[in-house]
Order: C-alpha cells, then structure tokens, then sequence
C-alpha cells in the first residue's frame, strides 16, 4: 500500500511539473495569424546572399571549409528577426533543424528564442522567453497583454540549434510589419565576431544573453555570430570564409582557446592579413584567450592559456610593426566576473561572464563604430 501511494504521489508531482512547464508556452490558437520572418526584417547576417535564411554562411562559399565548421554554421545564433505590431499577442512558430541538448547548457539558451521591446527611451528592453517544448516544431506564445499600440520588436534566434523556418505570429485583427526604426541601424557597416564555443554563446540561459547580443542591442550596430564551437580555428580558410563578408567595419577576432600552441604562434599574421586585404578599411580586434578561475591551480592550465596568449600577443606586436593600422588588442581583464564566478563550468561563460566580456568590449567597439560613422 506505502509503495501503491509512493508512486501514486510521485506520478502527481512528475504530472504537476510538466504542466506548468506546458503552461508557460501554451499552444496557438485560431486566433493568431502567422507571417513567414522572409518578409520581415532578418538581422546579424554576415553574408546578404545567404540561403538558407537563417543559418550564417550561405552554400555557395563552402568550398574547402571543414564538414564540422559547415554543421555549425547551420546554427542561427546571433541571428535576430526585426518587425512592429499593435498585437496585445505576440507568438512564433518555428522548425529547429537538430532539436540538439547538452547537459551543461540551459534548453533556452541552446534551442529557445527571447522577445525584446523598444522602449520610448530608446533601448532594449527584454519582455520574454520562448521555452522550447518537447518537439522538433516549437509554437512559442510570448505574451498575451500588451497594450495594442505599436511597438518594435527584436526576436533573437537559438544559439546552438538551427531553424528550418520561422514566422511571428500576431492576433488577427492586428499589424504584422517590416520595423520603422532604423535600429540596429541598415546603413553604416556592420561587426563579425570569429571564435570559439564561448563566442557561439555557450552558455548564455538565452540567445539575448550572449555577447554578440548584447553588444548589439547597446552600440545600435549589426554583429554578426561567426562562433563555432571546437571550430574556432585561424586556419586559411577561415580566414578567407571570414574575409568574403559584407560591408564590415570591424572584425572581432577570438580563437586561443580552439588553437594549439603551434597554430596561434605561426598562423596568427597570416589570419589577420588575409582580413585586411580584403577589409583594408576594416578596424580588427584581437581578443586574447579567458583566463579561466582555476588557472591559479590547475597545473595543466597555467600551461596552457598564459603561453597561448603570450604568442597571440607576439604576433599582434608583429603586426603593429609592420605598419598594420586600425589594429587593437583586448586581454581578458575579468571575462569571469569581479569574484570569477562567471562561468557555468570553468569554461564557458554564464550570463555573468557574457555580460562582463561585453562591458570590456563595448567602449572600444563604440569608438571604432563611431570613428567609422565620422568616416563616411
């Protein structure tokens, strides 16, 4: 009988939280309408000409690109869709392309969206998380009690997982459309972030949360995610993968910690020179390796990162004595937080640690956008 009301108990309690997991995203009705994110306005893109839409580099530029490296930039992370209603409900409705999990990254980070609001202040403001359900096709109602006047929106896209398609939807009777803001702005230029599995944005709680997005929301200028996880290598040919983007003002390079002792102290000039001749205008950014919190302690990381980073910087003071202009340096001066508790496993970042890499970032990155705007 202890055994019989023991499972009855458990079953109600395994049943109770899988509803109120279920509540939070609940299913469309007839109510809304739906309208393919093709006709709205798709944000972040480094390259104009990609098809699919939402992956980061289109099919035609994959020649001599490792297999590996093309998986994932099937990933839409950084990618964002731009649009204005009146809706009081805002919902979407998309295809995840792997329907991939991790155990050390949060679903919503991996796989789910988030919503975000233009204020009349001009900024940002988040408003909701897309919880992914338990299946490939995701119905996401964010909010249902909005005001009915309207408003801009910013829906950013999963950052280690692929969408198929992916469409807003609104009530009926309200407006679907391309946004009258000009923000993050179509005209100007745009920043490409190269790295590792820490750029892609693991492992933010939520695509808007990871570097690349914030930096975006704050400087009112395209960024584009070319992270991928394990791939974040200066190879050649990633070099000329990187360097056939569109109208960039500014590369933001980040790969030690996918690159052996090797590859960074011979490959690093090489990388950086390929951007430039291609972008001789461009502003370049190197961005040293994250001193992890346990380097202090870890005999095989003091090792690792410090002498990987002493060759990136060689190389960088190489190139500033060839002459290289608009060139810059960043070394981690706190990626993990003032206490160093900015990462979800010594590795990767937390929302804290995303936070703070782009506070060090952002007042450089302003100056290059504002020089740049001064320029034109």
């Amino acid at each position: 009988m202890m055994k019989c009301r023991l499972f009855v108990f458990l079953t109600f309690i395994l049943s109770v939280s899988f509803v109120g997991a279920q509540s939070s995203a609940p299913q469309v009705s007839d109510s809304l309408r739906y309208v393919d994110a093709h006709s709205l306005r798709v944000i972040n893109r480094a390259f104009a000409d990609t098809v699919p839409l939402f992956t980061r580099v289109p099919d035609s530029r994959w020649d001599g690109v490792r297999e590996e490296l093309r998986w994932g930039m099937q990933c839409s992370t950084g990618i964002g869709i731009r649009f204005r209603s009146n809706s009081r409900t805002i919902a979407a409705r998309y295809e995840l392309r792997y329907d991939f999990a991790m155990s050390w990254m949060a679903y919503t980070g991996i796989k789910g969206t988030d919503l975000y609001i233009l204020g009349e202040d001009g900024r940002w403001h988040y408003l909701a998380t897309g919880r992914p359900q338990r299946d490939s096709v995701q119905n996401i109602v964010y909010t249902r009690n909005l005001d009915g006047k309207e408003h801009e929106f910013l829906i950013n896209l999963p950052l280690y997982d692929g969408v198929r398609f992916f469409e807003v939807g609104v009530r009926q009777d309200a407006t679907l459309e391309y946004p009258k803001v000009d923000n993050p702005r179509t005209e100007g230029g745009k920043i490409v972030f190269w790295g590792t599995s820490v750029m892609q944005g693991g492992c933010a709680t939520r695509p808007g949360m990871t570097q690349t997005n914030i930096l975006q929301r704050a400087l009112g200028v395209e960024c584009c995610n070319m992270g991928v996880s394990g791939e974040g290598k200066i190879w050649k040919e990633n070099a000329e993968l990187l360097a056939g983007a569109d109208d960039v003002i500014c590369y933001v390079i980040d790969p030690v910690m996918n690159c052996k002792y090797g590859m960074i102290d011979t490959m690093t000039i090489d990388f950086i020179l390929t951007l430039r001749r291609s972008h001789p205008k461009a502003a370049i950014v190197m961005v040293g390796g994250l001193r992890f919190p346990h380097v202090d302690f870890d005999l095989v990381e003091q090792q690792f990162v410090p002498k990987h980073n002493v060759a990136y910087y060689r190389n960088y003071r190489t190139l500033k004595k060839m002459g290289i202009k608009d060139l810059y340096y960043v070394e981690d001066n706190g990626f993990t937080g003032k206490n160093e508790e900015g990462t979800v496993d010594g590795i990767h970042l937390s929302d804290i640690g995303f936070q703070c890499y782009a506070d060090q970032l952002e007042p450089l990155l302003r100056r290059i956008v504002r020089k740049y705007s001064n320029s034109r």
